[in-house]
């Protein structure tokens, strides 16, 4: 594709070089640079990427879009300066990529919790239903079968765009998508079309990046004003920002609750460790999930369904074979009659839901202990609280290592037990060493208990010093019970 084509959708404040030269591909990364390849020159928060621009070129790239023109520029070489390349690397990227997101209808999800489940359930049932389908998650990308690793909750605008034109080459007819708040501020998500957009909710969280909760919300609530009317937007009515965040949205708004009059509603029947049986719309059926929260996850999952033209029937149909994502509310049963729960929960309110979901089915006939950390070189600010949350809930608690990256792990763990007293430090105990604190707590568990292990989830490594050690929750778990997968 020639230069020119890739710039119709961009404003350049100036062009040195030729527009009329062949682009073979788009790249923000140096390394990745072939020939004949555009750079995009990115001010990322870890890496200015103008300092990249000369390897780029002797990698082989014709042409440059960038903020800060060079002085000194290399000859045959094509300088595009632009006010933000953060802003122009989607449209451009679209353009390059052939428009994917208008090829297929493209569903994206938004908040702090229940992302990852709500996109992948969505993923599952309606290739069960017999579409072909794409998914982006924090877990992995999946084209149909084929699994690709994710680094990001969700990729850059160039990765996510040549990964929605693999999805339309493979026939597929729907993707659907995480929208972390990152991606919404730093515009990876910038020149898609999207089908329809779905709020979970909002509890703090990547303060350390946001810098304050508006900001965060601000973000999330970016991605609906951006939707078109062709588009639909459901949100959680439950939540107190669920109406915030579609106030000035051009889509077709609907909405869901378990409390209170909505589009989509829901009710629990019955609850137990294998699943719950629910009241949708009317209807019932059975499902293999846990908890309150679950509920509204699915009540999502079944709202976007039928803005997507299904029928109730066949939705609910699809949900009850659905099964939960690998490191959400995963549950592994010991030869002892106790019960390990491996959940993803990294903020206070995600641990506050799954404990309340455990408390929901105990009914106060066994023990919950639980383990939990917090990750480092994130939100200070959430440690202490994650402390209590889990102290306020469980029977015994044991303060351990997360994904330290390059904090030490016990300075993490002072951090959280900052926020306890006195009387909540005698149900508390700090192991550092991850494995050893999932083996204490298996070790103290008696019949009809529950070992709740939170934070990593589907995660199979633990980040110290910036190297991924192979650890996995679920794993540790079963060696310790002594059963397999």
């Amino acid at each position: 594709m020639k230069l020119q084509e890739l710039l119709k959708n961009i404003k350049p404040l100036a062009i040195v070089g030729n527009t009329d030269v062949d682009i073979t591909g788009v790249n923000i990364d140096s390394r990745r640079i072939e020939d004949g390849h555009l750079f995009v020159a990115m001010k990322g928060t870890q890496v200015d990427g103008h300092k990249f621009i000369g390897k780029a070129i002797e990698m082989g790239a014709k042409a440059v879009l960038l903020e800060d023109m060079p002085e000194e520029k290399a000859e045959g070489v094509s300088y595009v300066q632009v006010e933000s390349t953060e802003e122009a690397a989607g449209p451009v990227a679209t353009l390059f990529y052939g428009d994917p997101s208008r090829k297929l209808k493209l569903v994206g999800v938004t908040g702090t919790n229940g992302k990852t489940t709500i996109a992948t359930l969505l993923y599952n049932m309606f290739r069960k239903m017999g579409h072909k389908c794409g998914l982006l998650s924090t877990v992995c990308n999946y084209i149909e079968d084929e699994a690709i690793a994710a680094d990001h909750t969700t990729p850059d605008p160039i990765e996510l765009n040549m990964l929605l034109s693999r999805m339309v080459d493979a026939g597929c007819e729907y993707a659907f998508m995480e929208c972390s708040s990152h991606a919404i501020a730093q515009k990876r998500i910038g020149g898609l079309q999207f089908a329809g957009g779905l709020f979970t909710n909002l509890t703090r969280d990547h303060l350390d990046y946001h810098k304050t909760f508006e900001n965060y919300r601000n973000a999330k609530k970016a991605f609906f004003d951006m939707l078109p009317k062709t588009a639909f937007a459901i949100t959680n009515a439950d939540d107190k920002n669920g109406m915030y965040m579609i106030q000035n949205t051009k889509a077709t708004v609907k909405t869901y609750s378990t409390l209170q009059m909505a589009d989509y509603r829901a009710r629990i029947i019955e609850m137990h460790f294998a699943g719950m049986y629910l009241s949708i719309d009317g209807q019932e059926v059975g499902v293999q999930f846990i908890g309150k929260f679950n509920v509204s996850n699915l009540l999502a999952v079944y709202g976007a369904a039928r803005m997507l033209g299904k029928q109730a029937e066949e939705i609910l149909v699809a949900m009850s074979t659905l099964h939960s994502v690998s490191g959400r509310l995963e549950p592994i049963q010991s030869k002892t009659g106790s019960t390990a729960i491996v959940d993803y929960a990294h903020t206070p309110d995600a641990l506050e839901n799954v404990l309340n979901a455990i408390h929901e089915v105990l009914e106060g006939k066994g023990k919950v202990i639980t383990v939990c950390g917090a990750g480092g070189n994130r939100d200070k600010g959430k440690r202490p609280l994650m402390a209590q949350e889990a102290v306020k809930q469980s029977d015994r608690v044991i303060i351990t290592s997360d994904n330290p990256r390059f904090e030490e792990p016990q300075a993490i763990i002072d951090d959280m037990l900052a926020g306890l007293n006195a009387q909540q430090m005698k149900k508390v105990i700090s192991i550092a060493d991850r494995r050893e604190a999932i083996k204490a707590a298996c070790m103290m568990a008696e019949k009809g208990d529950v070992i709740l292990i939170a934070g990593k989830g589907h995660e199979d490594y633990q980040e110290i010093k910036g190297v991924k050690h192979h650890f996995d929750d679920c794993e540790v778990v079963r060696e310790i019970f002594g059963v397999e997968k």
